[in-house]
C-alpha cells in the first residue's frame, strides 16, 4: 500500500501556478508542523538529495533519520513557510521556526529553501539555508 502511494503523483504538480505553489508551501508548513518524519518523508523522492544547514545526505531514510535526530531536540516546534518565488518545477519559501531547547531556551530559526520537483509532485531536491538566535518566551510569534 505505501508503495502505491509513493508511486502516485503528489498534487500540485509542476509546471506551477502561483495559486499551486501558494498551495505546495502550505501543505509543506503543514506537514512539517506535524513533527512526524514519516509522514514528512513522503513528499520526497525515494532518492531525494537534501542540504540542510552543513549536513548532506540522499534518500527517504536519511530524511526519516534526519528529522527524528531534529525533533529529539526541539520541543515545542512551530513553523512557518512563505512563498518567496516560483517557476517551472521550482519553488524558493522563506520560513521561520520556533521551538526550545533542552535547558528551555527558546530559539528562532529564519531561513531559506529552494525545492526542485519531478512530474509526480515529489521533491526531488531541497536546499536549506539556516539562521538561529536566542529568544525570551515572551518574545514568540508562532504558538
Amino acid at each position: 500500500m505505501q508503495e502505491q502511494q509513493e508511486q502516485q503523483a503528489r498534487s500540485p504538480v509542476p509546471p506551477f501556478t502561483e495559486e499551486t505553489a501558494r498551495q505546495k508551501v502550505k501543505m509543506a508548513q503543514d506537514a512539517w508542523n506535524t513533527r512526524d518524519p514519516e509522514t514528512v518523508s513522503l513528499a520526497y523522492t525515494e532518492d531525494s538529495e537534501w542540504r540542510n544547514r552543513d549536513e548532506f545526505f540522499q534518500g527517504r531514510e536519511e530524511i526519516v533519520a534526519f528529522l527524528q535526530r531534529k525533533w529529539a531536540r526541539e520541543f515545542d516546534y512551530r513553523l512557518m513557510k512563505e512563498l518567496w518565488c516560483y517557476q517551472g518545477n521550482r519553488i524558493s519559501v522563506r520560513f521561520e521556526y520556533e521551538c526550545r531547547d533542552a535547558d528551555g531556551q527558546w530559539w528562532r530559526s529564519h531561513g531559506n529553501e529552494h525545492w526542485e520537483f519531478d512530474a509526480n509532485g515529489l521533491m526531488r531536491r531541497r536546499d536549506a539555508s539556516i539562521n538561529d538566535y536566542r529568544i525570551e518566551e515572551s518574545n514568540r510569534r508562532y504558538r
